[in-house]
């Protein structure tokens, strides 16, 4: 089943890619009067909090992300014993996005928790107009991650169980100059669950929005409904959709945001199935998200 997975988003890489020259090229014949200037900065980052976001990477820029995220603050695991948290780390993200074109971006990145090696790929579909044109954002997703980490089972009996592919689809709009919102239908798909009657098929819808008070300041939110029966009727674990809330700052080449989170995990290959702590029991921790834009683009002499 691995393999019809992996041919399926190889198929629908080499479609987006064969057409992004073509695309393009339109865009650039398009004029102003026609379709509309493209609505810009709906949001500053490619990343909210738990989200990816319709931003795109220009050509040969690159984005340096650091994502942290601390223990519990409250709850049997945080408290003042644990500084509220501030002596943990649920999990770390270290990663690049680099633009091969203004539409097309790709990634790697590195998580602590269970050591998820990723690689992504995001190619901008539809870019909303100012006026006449597109009203929306549309980018699609696809992701592919491997844990490497060893364990004393057999859970990774076969090789193409440390595999987990995630496919996305992202629609934004800029309702105005200081209003952004999305939504995020994706699938996420395992060879690994958590138990008798996990899915292997996962489906779930992401919700998120930034509000912009000033030039540098904003808040973010994200929500995402997880679509499975296991965990709406597991009675030994308790599952909780991920719910983050944060505020958003832009320091120059920075877009800094501090954030609170029920997810543990930064990856979405790991917090869309195992996001087991609750907001109302004290389960949330603060996290920060550092990123930092790098252009290899040659200066005219």
């Amino acid at each position: 089943m691995t393999k019809i997975y992996i041919l399926l988003i190889t198929f629908s890489l080499s479609v987006y890619q064969s057409t992004a020259q073509d695309m393009d090229s339109v865009m650039r014949e398009m004029t102003s009067d026609q379709d509309g200037e493209v609505a810009i900065a709906s949001f500053k980052s490619s990343r909210l909090i738990l989200s990816q976001t319709t931003t795109m990477i220009k050509k040969n820029d690159m984005d340096f992300k650091v994502i942290h995220r601390f223990g519990d603050i409250g709850g049997t695991d945080g408290g003042s014993k644990t500084l509220y948290g501030f002596d943990n780390s649920t999990d770390i993200y270290i990663g690049f996005e680099y633009g091969i074109s203004d539409r097309f971006n790709i990634s790697f990145g590195r998580s602590k928790y269970e050591q998820l090696l990723d690689l992504q790929l995001k190619y901008a579909l539809l870019q909303q107009k100012e006026t006449a044109g597109s009203p929306v954002s549309v980018s699609a997703l696809v992701k592919t991650g491997f844990t490497p980490y060893k364990v004393n089972t057999t859970i990774f009996d076969s090789y193409g169980n440390r595999f987990s592919h995630f496919v996305q689809a992202i629609i934004s709009r800029k309702f105005s100059p200081n209003l952004s919102l999305q939504v995020t239908p994706g699938i996420l798909f395992r060879s690994v669950v958590l138990g008798k009657g996990d899915e292997r098929t996962m489906f779930s819808t992401g919700i998120a929005g930034r509000y912009k008070f000033t030039k540098r300041f904003g808040v973010v939110a994200d929500y995402y409904i997880i679509n499975s029966d296991y965990r709406k009727n597991n009675p030994n674990i308790s599952f909780y959709n991920p719910l983050g809330l944060g505020v958003e700052i832009e320091t120059g080449g920075h877009v800094f945001s501090m954030n609170f989170a029920n997810a543990k995990a930064i990856a979405e290959n790991n917090f869309l199935p195992n996001s087991t702590s609750s907001w109302g029991k004290g389960q949330y921790r603060f996290g920060f998200t550092i990123s930092r834009m790098f252009t290899f683009n040659k200066t005219k002499p």
